[in-house]
């Protein structure tokens, strides 16, 4: 492991600019190594799948703790890493940016929720201009991404959408973000009102060449790689407690070979 950070920023950055590409999300440095000795090109955290390591839901983590969580997936693996910084863990958008960056990661999302409501227009642009300002101020190149929550939080209204993200793109972002879109009309229209590169969140039925021929520039999968290995764990512990019923258990996966390419 001997990229520096502004291998990483820059290979990062390259990434955005060349063809589609999908960045899975790891829960922990395990996870961060078996994606990356499986060829992926870049890892974004998950707040709900770290959040669920500490035995909490989404939301519950602090900025202390998630930056603890960057710097340990940092030293996993050496491929770019981008953080979901939800709305800043109570910090300006700017000082979460800066505390990220120096433990490790190359990017990090800020969403225009503040855990109640959404912000009004001018104070989310307002916040991505913050994060835009401390991302240029590192040294590094640092992609940072602004997210539209408005159609997952009461206000499913694609225009508003749209207009956010522009918005949000005239500010600075380098990339946009709005994890409400489900069907490849609404990713279609989203992609095509903006200049800007999309991360759009992966939905089961969907395949990654429809989304990428919709527009997508990313794609992300959220908490969901977190969700479906608590579901095997889960469905696996259910069979032991009601009918003794051991079958499910798994053996050792090959960690030896994946570690040793990671």
């Amino acid at each position: 492991m001997s990229r520096t950070t502004e291998d990483k920023g820059a290979a990062f950055r390259a990434l955005h600019a060349g063809e589609p590409f999908v960045i899975p999300n790891p829960w922990d440095a395990g996870s961060a190594r078996v994606l990356a000795a499986l060829g992926f090109g870049a890892l974004a955290t998950t707040s709900s799948g770290f959040a669920f390591t500490l035995g909490r839901l989404d939301g519950g983590a602090t900025l202390d703790e998630v930056v603890a969580h960057v710097e340990a997936l940092a030293r996993a693996t050496d491929l770019p890493l981008s953080v979901d910084l939800e709305h800043g863990h109570g910090a300006d958008p700017g000082v979460a940016i800066t505390r990220v960056a120096e433990a490790g990661a190359v990017g990090a999302s800020i969403e225009d929720w503040d855990g109640a409501q959404l912000y009004d227009l001018d104070e989310a642009v307002e916040r991505v201009a913050a994060a835009v300002a401390a991302a240029r101020a590192l040294g590094f190149p640092f992609a940072f991404t602004a997210r539209a929550e408005n159609h997952i939080r009461g206000n499913p209204d694609l225009d508003d959408t749209i207009t956010r993200l522009q918005a949000f793109a005239a500010a600075g972002a380098d990339v946009l973000y709005a994890p409400g879109l489900h069907t490849l009309e609404e990713i279609r229209t989203v992609c095509g009102a903006v200049a800007k590169p999309v991360n759009v969140l992966a939905r089961p039925n969907l395949t990654f060449a429809e989304l990428a021929a919709a527009g997508a520039q990313r794609v992300s999968v959220g908490g969901s790689l977190t969700w479906t290995a608590v579901h095997a764990f889960a469905d696996a512990a259910t069979a032991i407690r009601d009918r003794g019923d051991f079958s499910q258990l798994g053996a050792s996966p090959p960690l030896n070979d994946w570690f040793a390419r990671s």
